[in-house]
């Protein structure tokens, strides 16, 4: 080949190399530019209200002071540190010490809005069908080793494998791997989950390297057993000391790695928090007037009216606060368990909800204080079933018509409405009714089925202060040949038998959140029915229900979600599961004054004590200064 040629021949490669490298070239920018991009944080919906460029949140002071010891209360003592043992009693303040890959803001109106922790940034497909989570390089466990994609995985692995609720709630994770540069996939079995993405990102992370060492004494740690062993963590605080069943104590880490993370600028602001455990609420409000704990959330409407008359709260040194609470939801109620033939039928639990007067144990014993619960999202006002179904709401309450009781679609849900003995007796002659309906009667004043056998149950409680509210009720029931018994038990005894499904009827409370998502399948579907520690403590099982849950967790923006949320809040309420109780739309809070806090308070929680913190002059008029 002449040299013109050989040149001729190179100029022709030359050009069909470079024709194919722009082929290939533009080729991959498409192709990555098909590629999701990696993000800082995320929203169910929407676009999360921090940009990449924020140093901190709106609602924290940046300059809080670091320093001082908040003092704080839990009930019912502890005797294990491991968050995955499924056994024992978990001491508090456990969420001190542990991160996830990613956290919620506080202000958020969707607070399923994310921003990194563990992770320094995530992605997924428009179709969810997987989601990448990238580590942040700074991350540490408190003995300098890196957190690593293999102890996210572990963490993964063992709580699915220990826990049959994180099992059941996290079903449809198909595979976990790790990819390079500290990339880890959640690949799911089916797309569409808009929640998914989020919610795994919510794992607490474990060391992997420390449960499978040895102790002090040479034993080899297990993950399924409890302990007392304080854990190895990466969080802003470690445990300092304790003492089981009464105190546990907290010290901040002083070379944190996350101390200058947005989401933990002005925040962690206390030296020490120490958590002291007491039998019950009664022994813990009179350690709270003597000053043994800093800070106490007032459940009962009528303690707040009735029990803050005492000199230091007089005087100053306590301080009364209410906050709004817009951020979650609840029902409460009295649960009867419909694994029981005496409850299954819904005239009965509808009878049980008109012998309940709340109106008049409002006003008498809470001073009238309290709302009525009408939802099972009561209190976030935009899920609430209300008036008659329309538009989207109705389209999908359609798709299960011939499932639902007729009401769903005719008449809007309200509890009997008492407050004087003239409601009172009315609502009971109409308990009867449905009673006699169901197959009952009166008998020599009891009530009985066809087969002579009473109507009878136990009310099982752990709160002594809750008589307050049951005798009344018990009464009314009597009235119409009702015996309901009452029992109390401590609180490691209640949890362990409303675990087991070993109750007649208890009280008991559903948090929901304002972006409800798997969890409703916990709460309320088929599957969690018979599983025990699942949040379907009632026991209900209905395939309209399944269906509508299905429809809440796929529902592909905000306007689907919320109506699909009210087709399924209506058909609980219509096939009357529970008798449902009360609420507050504040949080009612007490607190020695020693503490400050941003004025710009989050929207959805007063956040205490993560973004307060130890006010040195404050503490020195009121006394006790640490």
């Amino acid at each position: 080949m002449t040299l013109a040629r050989k040149a001729s021949f190179r100029a022709l490669m030359t050009a069909a190399v470079m024709t194919m490298a722009c082929w290939q070239m533009s080729g991959g920018q498409a192709r990555a530019a098909e590629e999701p991009q990696w993000r800082h944080a995320t929203a169910l919906t929407g676009e999360p209200r921090y940009g990449a460029d924020a140093t901190h949140f709106n609602y924290v002071n940046p300059d809080a002071p670091k320093g001082g010891t908040v003092k704080l209360s839990s009930i019912g003592g502890f005797d294990n540190f491991n968050v995955l043992a499924p056994r024992g009693n978990l001491a508090p303040g456990l969420g001190l010490i542990y991160e996830s890959l990613m956290e919620s803001s506080l202000d958020e109106y969707d607070i399923s809005s994310m921003y990194g922790v563990i992770a320094e940034a995530m992605r997924y497909p428009d179709d969810y069908s997987w989601v990448e989570y990238r580590l942040n390089p700074k991350a540490r466990w408190q003995d300098g080793t890196p957190i690593t994609a293999q102890d996210v995985i572990w963490s993964f692995e063992k709580a699915i494998e220990l826990s049959p609720q994180q099992k059941f709630y996290y079903k449809d994770v198909s595979k976990v791997e790790e990819l390079p540069g500290g990339v880890i996939r959640f690949s799911f079995a089916s797309a569409g989950n808009r929640e998914l993405p989020h919610t795994v990102g919510q794992i607490l992370v474990l060391p992997k390297h420390w449960w499978e060492g040895t102790d002090a004494r040479g034993n080899k740690r297990d993950i399924s057993r409890t302990t007392l062993e304080p854990p190895l963590a990466s969080g802003p605080y470690r445990m300092k000391s304790f003492v089981a069943n009464r105190e546990v104590v907290y010290e901040r880490v002083q070379d944190y790695w996350g101390e200058d993370l947005p989401i933990r600028l002005g925040t962690n602001n206390f030296d020490e928090v120490r958590y002291i455990s007491f039998l019950d609420r009664t022994v813990a409000f009179e350690a709270f007037k003597g000053g043994q704990y800093d800070f106490h959330l007032e459940n009962s409407a009528s303690a707040w009216l009735k029990n803050y008359d005492f000199p230091a709260a007089r005087d100053g040194r306590v301080v009364k606060e209410e906050f709004i609470d817009h951020g979650s939801g609840r029902m409460q109620a009295f649960v009867p368990n419909l694994r029981l033939k005496k409850f299954q039928d819904p005239r009965v639990r509808l009878a049980l909800n008109y012998a309940y007067d709340f109106e008049t144990s409002n006003t008498i014993i809470s001073g009238g204080l309290n709302k009525r619960i009408n939802s099972y999202f009561a209190g976030t006002d935009e899920l609430e079933a209300k008036g008659l179904p329309e538009g989207k709401e109705l389209e999908i309450l359609e798709t299960v018509r011939d499932e639902v009781p007729p009401e769903v679609f005719t008449t809007p849900y309200v509890n009997p409405v008492g407050g004087s003995s003239e409601k009172a007796r009315a609502n009971l002659r109409e308990a009867v009714k449905l009673l006699r309906e169901a197959g009952y009667s009166l008998q020599n004043g009891r009530m009985v089925d066809a087969q002579g056998t009473p109507l009878s149950f136990e009310m099982l409680y752990f709160d002594q202060g809750a008589e307050r509210t049951l005798l009344p009720y018990q009464q009314n029931l009597r009235d119409i040949g009702i015996t309901m018994t009452l029992r109390v038990v401590d609180m490691p005894q209640y949890i362990n038998r409303v675990n087991s499904r070993d109750f007649e009827m208890t009280t008991l409370v559903w948090g929901q959140s304002l972006s409800p998502g798997n969890e409703q399948r916990n709460m309320w579907g088929s599957e969690s029915a018979d599983r025990e520690n699942s949040q379907n403590y009632a026991g209900i099982r209905n395939p309209a229900v399944d269906k509508l849950i299905d429809r809440v967790i796929f529902a592909k923006d905000r306007e689907e979600l919320v109506a699909a949320t009210r087709a399924l809040d209506r058909v609980l309420l219509w096939n009357h599961y529970v008798i449902p109780q009360f609420y507050a739309d504040v949080d009612r809070t007490a607190r020695w004054n020693r503490f400050g806090h941003p004025d710009n308070m989050p929207e959805f929680t007063y956040g205490f004590p993560t973004i307060w913190w130890y006010d040195a002059s404050l503490a020195a008029k009121t006394g006790g200064a640490r």
